[in-house]
């Protein structure tokens, strides 16, 4: 076996169907750049005007989670989650709250993120 050249592991790890030593590589749900984005601009306008201070992401087999905090030692505020699986039924996305359960659900992005738009104008007054 020689180690002067690099091994292209690429088709494997987007494969997802072994890493080569016999195990499986779990396949991950994650946000994409304009979702992301998305998220992040309401994160921040949250940010500012006092409501949030922290933020987690989690990639899950099944699903995606962006967590808001008030503070980090807290549950999260709020959460945005994206359920592929979920897409023809309800909608692949979702936001939560621990005290009022899910907010809103839907297809797209921005129509689901729509709810914090309320809670935001309502902080800054």
């Amino acid at each position: 076996m020689s180690f002067d050249r690099p091994i292209d592991l690429s088709a494997v790890v987007r494969s997802g169907t072994s890493s080569g030593h016999g195990r499986q590589i779990p396949k991950l749900v994650s946000f994409d750049r304009r979702e992301l984005s998305q998220i992040l601009g309401i994160y921040s306008r949250m940010l500012t005007s006092g409501m949030a201070r922290d933020y987690a992401i989690d990639h899950l087999s099944d699903r995606a989670v962006f967590s808001i905090f008030r503070r980090a030692s807290e549950t999260p505020l709020y959460r945005v989650e994206k359920r592929p699986k979920d897409a023809n039924r309800q909608g692949a996305y979702s936001v939560a709250s621990p005290a009022s359960g899910i907010l809103k659900r839907g297809r797209e992005l921005p129509q689901v993120l729509k709810v914090f738009e309320r809670k935001l104008i309502r902080a800054v007054d």
